[in-house]
């Protein structure tokens, strides 16, 4: 965790729903939710074993000062943006943008679950597609099959060769992408200043919150 991440946390100590308000996208909305469970009860990730803490939990968990069990919960990951919380919310609460901001912030101070499906799938979809613009679907695809060890790459692409090879022949997807070969963007440079704006306005207002 950075030194600001660090300060920012220590700010709050025992006061976990307000570090949620200030920290967390939407976050001030956590404390509208009336424990009916209808979001919870509309996820169609609801009945996953991976699910340990269900959206109106992790709300309760949060105005509790449960901060070690909010923050390391796989609840806010398994989120699909599917938006039906929301759509059947009857206070309107914005489950889906509560969910990511807090599983957001949760990676920003580093206590996010490690390994976490969804979490390495982001981070690797968002590394991919900012290097050049666009997604290199080969090297994504490479990356995801061989997130957990040679051997389960191997078996992963064998599995689902006849899908490649159909991609392929469709033209759907470019061998050549695995040696960067791809399709670009033709103002490389100006995607990345304009990311790196973004980043610089984003941590700007962070600290100001901080």
């Amino acid at each position: 965790m950075s030194d600001l991440n660090q300060q920012m946390a220590a700010r709050y100590q025992n006061n976990f729903l307000k570090e949620i308000e200030e920290q967390a996208e939407m976050g001030e909305w956590v404390k509208m939710c009336m424990q009916c469970g209808l979001c919870s009860g509309s996820c169609p990730t609801h009945f996953q074993d991976a699910w340990d803490h269900a959206p109106h939990e992790i709300f309760m968990l949060i105005r509790a000062g449960k901060r070690d069990e909010v923050l390391q919960s796989q609840g806010m990951w398994m989120c699909t943006s599917c938006y039906n919380c929301y759509v059947r919310c009857p206070r309107k609460v914005p489950v889906t943008h509560l969910m990511h901001g807090i599983a957001e912030y949760a990676y920003r101070l580093g206590r996010s679950p490690k390994a976490q499906t969804t979490q390495h799938l982001s981070k690797t979809f968002w590394d991919n597609c900012t290097e050049t613009g666009r997604v290199n679907e080969v090297k994504l695809t490479r990356t995801l099959y061989f997130k957990d060890g040679f051997v389960a790459g191997i078996k992963k692409a064998i599995a689902m060769q006849s899908a490649a090879f159909g991609l392929v022949k469709a033209r759907r997807m470019n061998p050549l992408e695995a040696i960067g070969i791809a399709h670009k963007c033709k103002d490389i440079k100006g995607i990345h200043a304009m990311l790196a704006k973004a980043k610089e306005l984003e941590a700007r207002h962070k600290a100001e919150k901080a």
